[in-house]
């Protein structure tokens, strides 16, 4: 572990691109393939990321976070997509929760919850139901029922990714009047059991499993009705979630870059009929690796324009200007980088196999890892619908949906 990591994580916050964030970046690389192929759950990871408050980075300075933009942001998910794509996955629903509920607190429990985060709290989400006839729709088996000045709440989530590693969790039910609500609540209340039964191809150690909810207490400022322009309310919202899967794709492509230029690097034999004495000099694999290496590239500047388009819909948003359009165009271009990104990683993954033979396929070695964890991350949502959607919109001038996990 960095020592600059160490004697500074109680101190203060991260920011971007600070020397305690690239200490803690290069921690969290180390052992991930271990990690990934084990199945050891970064608990201990999760410890630095409280200490280090890397969870408050889009919380302002002001306020006692890191004060980042948009770009800085999903920069750093990139960056955390390819150090382990497992960590930076189940952060995902943290930091949309910071969005929603802490970054611009309106009332005294937001304030708290913001609080929380600036002291280094993680929260997970428990939101998809088996039973659900839609992914993504807001009708809820969950139920939250009247007990004296609070309720209680019952149900089962599955998918309830980053919940296994959180201190709070965000529960989605519907409350006494029909009513669709957020219920954020410490993960060890009584009643809440959290399942470790996720049993993907790929993204194996985000914190997905089962959340059990039985007859569990919630007092009434630890629920949030859905209204328009809170929460879940506000249109086009889930355009920060899918940005953030695509970019843990972006950094997936990263680590592909990294990994197969070492591995060509490593390399001393070659194959009888190869156009080199060595391998790194062998044109056909350092066409692969630049390939490889381009596709990262394209996949981090798209990121990155879509997070410029955030930035700009953030600013007409403090400025009070009417931002609707501006909110289209910023899910536009979420959509179509995961058009483009999801293709680019799913085909990096197998191509790495190209440039390191079939000893490169060792289990010990784990660069399947890469392929199996883009192609999970890309399955959520699939392309199909987002490039329809974006057709749709060019021929017709249909809006992209704007409520709903798009």
């Amino acid at each position: 572990m960095s020592d600059t990591l160490v004697e500074t994580s109680a101190a203060e916050v991260l920011t971007a691109g600070s020397p305690r964030l690239e200490a803690l970046l290069d921690t969290i690389a180390e052992g991930a393939a271990e990690r990934d192929r084990e199945r050891i759950h970064p608990y201990d990871i999760f410890d630095l990321i409280r200490q280090t408050r890397l969870g408050a980075l889009r919380i302002r300075r002001e306020d006692g976070g890191g004060g980042a933009s948009y770009r800085d942001l999903y920069d750093t998910v990139i960056r955390l997509g390819a150090a382990d794509s497992n960590v930076a996955h189940s952060l995902r629903n943290h930091y949309v929760f910071a969005e929603r509920y802490a970054r611009n607190p309106r009332d005294a429990r937001e304030r708290e919850w913001q609080r929380a985060v600036v002291a280094g709290k993680i929260v997970g989400l428990a939101n998809g139901e088996l039973d659900s006839k839609k992914v993504g729709g807001r009708v809820y088996a969950t139920t939250l029922t009247r007990d004296g000045d609070g309720y209680r709440l019952s149900g089962t989530k599955y998918y309830s990714t980053g919940t296994l590693y959180s201190d709070l969790v965000l529960i989605r039910a519907v409350g006494p009047d029909g009513s669709s609500a957020s219920v954020i609540i410490p993960v060890d209340r009584e009643g809440v059991e959290l399942v470790d039964d996720w049993d993907g191809a790929g993204q194996r150690l985000t914190g997905t499993g089962t959340t059990i909810l039985k007859d569990v207490r919630v007092e009434e400022d630890e629920v949030v009705y859905d209204a328009p322009g809170v929460g879940y309310g506000v249109v086009y919202a889930s355009t920060l979630p899918q940005l953030f899967l695509t970019a843990v794709n972006a950094g997936i492509l990263q680590a592909l870059a990294q990994d197969a230029a070492a591995l060509v690097r490593e390399r001393s034999r070659t194959f009888h009929h190869a156009a080199a004495e060595t391998p790194a000099q062998d044109p056909l694999l350092q066409q692969t690796v630049g390939q490889i290496a381009s596709a990262a590239f394209a996949a981090e500047t798209l990121v990155l324009a879509a997070a410029d388009e955030l930035d700009r819909l953030d600013a007409a948003n403090a400025a009070g200007k009417d931002t609707e359009e501006l909110a289209l165009q910023a899910s536009l271009r979420a959509a179509k980088a995961k058009v483009v990104i999801d293709e680019l990683a799913i085909r990096a993954g197998g191509q790495i196999f190209d440039v390191g033979g079939a000893s490169a396929t060792k289990r010990s070695r784990n660069l399947d890892r890469h392929w199996r964890n883009a192609r999970t991350l890309a399955s959520h949502n699939p392309a199909s619908y987002k490039a329809a959607a974006i057709g749709n919109y060019h021929i017709n001038g249909e809006p992209l949906p704007k409520l709903g996990f798009f």
